[in-house]
Order: structure tokens, then C-alpha cells, then sequence
């Protein structure tokens, strides 16, 4: 077993000054944490895993391929590989796990 806790890893996360930190690597899957503030701008592009974006606080749009909606805490988005997806218009501290399948590289 591994056991993760949140504020761990945003302090982790935070510390490494970056807005994304990858926690976990398996053979079938890994996973992150991913954090922007009010006015940041995502500079995602499409990755070739599938994702799966749990919103654990926070509120934003999230834009994938034509479809827009607005996310906060609870929302879980599939995002299938290779499908363009952004979040935007930021209002709150903006905290994402995020599941990749296969892993991320």
C-alpha cells in the first residue's frame, strides 16, 4: 500500500515551484497533482494517455475537445488521449488529482 496525503503533496508541489507533481508510477497508471491560481493560464496540450481529473478544491472551466463546463470540488472529467483540454477562467485555487492510464513519461 501507499498512502498519500493532500497537503503533503501540495507542499511538495510548492516546493518544487512548479504547478504539477507527479506522486505515483506504476506499470498501468500514474498520478499527480496539479495546481493553478485565479489568472494563471494552463499550458496543457494533449497528452497520448487517457486522464481522469478529480477537482479536490477549487472552481474553473474546463474545456475538452468543443465541450465546456464549469468544474469545483468533486468533479471528476474524463479526458481521453490525444483530445485537446484546458482549464480556464480560474476564480479559486484551483487543486486537480489527476490519473493517467498507461503512465505519463
Amino acid at each position: 500500500m501507499k498512502l498519500f496525503r493532500l497537503d503533503e503533496l501540495d507542499a511538495e508541489r510548492a516546493a518544487g515551484d512548479g504547478a504539477y507533481l507527479r506522486f505515483l508510477k506504476q506499470p498501468t497508471m500514474s498520478a499527480g497533482l496539479y495546481a493553478l491560481s485565479p489568472g494563471d493560464t494552463d499550458p496543457q496540450a494533449p497528452h497520448a494517455q487517457d486522464e481522469i481529473y478529480l477537482v479536490v478544491s477549487g472552481r474553473a472551466e474546463l474545456t475538452v475537445g468543443r465541450e465546456t463546463a464549469t468544474v469545483g470540488r468533486g468533479s471528476v472529467v474524463f479526458v481521453p488521449a490525444g483530445t485537446e483540454h484546458r482549464f480556464h477562467h480560474i476564480t479559486e485555487e484551483l487543486r486537480v488529482l489527476v490519473v493517467f492510464s498507461p503512465p505519463e513519461d
